[in-house]
């Protein structure tokens, strides 16, 4: 049998094979809390999962709902994918979730946006947008995983020397 030092921690294949399962388990668990953590989170910020802190002034729609579970969808895959070697991408997922977030949101009940415009302005200029708000920011997220499905995987690639022994 065939020890590998990785780490300074010896491995044997068995062991090894182990420790990538419990490490890609970790990585779906993690994604999976992120998604369902995200989806909550921003729909009860926004009122789209009704509750007694925050009442939602718009009604909600098809697409607000749509939006939201495609969000949290996206960032779940996005830290699916997330490795310690790629870093960069950061400020594309960052500009998604935000226009995401601004997509499934109630205008005017936005305190941040509500500060800077009037109530009327929102509702009479962004309110019209959120649809293509959401579109922009989904088709930013795909475009955002397909580029990182489409780059090489340190952790994933075959060593040739590990290759010839086996």
């Amino acid at each position: 049998m065939r020890i590998e030092q990785t780490d300074s921690v010896l491995y044997s294949p068995a062991t090894r094979a182990i420790v990538l399962m419990r490490r890609f388990q970790r990585r779906h668990l993690k994604a999976a809390a992120i998604s369902v953590g995200s989806f909550v989170l921003f729909g009860v910020i926004t009122g789209l999962i009704p509750n007694p802190v925050y009442v939602r002034m718009v009604p909600r729609t098809l697409l607000d709902y749509l939006f939201l579970a495609l969000t949290a969808g996206f960032l779940g895959f996005y830290v699916l994918q997330r490795t310690t070697e790629q870093r960069g991408d950061e400020k594309t997922a960052t500009a998604s979730a935000v226009l995401g977030f601004l997509s499934f949101g109630c205008p005017i009940c936005n305190a941040f946006l509500l500060a800077l415009f009037s109530s009327s302005a929102l509702m009479t200029y962004l309110d019209p947008l959120r649809p293509l708000l959401g579109v922009v920011s989904v088709a930013l997220f795909a475009g955002l995983l397909y580029v990182r499905s489409r780059r090489p995987c340190e952790s994933c690639e075959v060593n040739p020397e590990q290759a010839n022994t086996q």
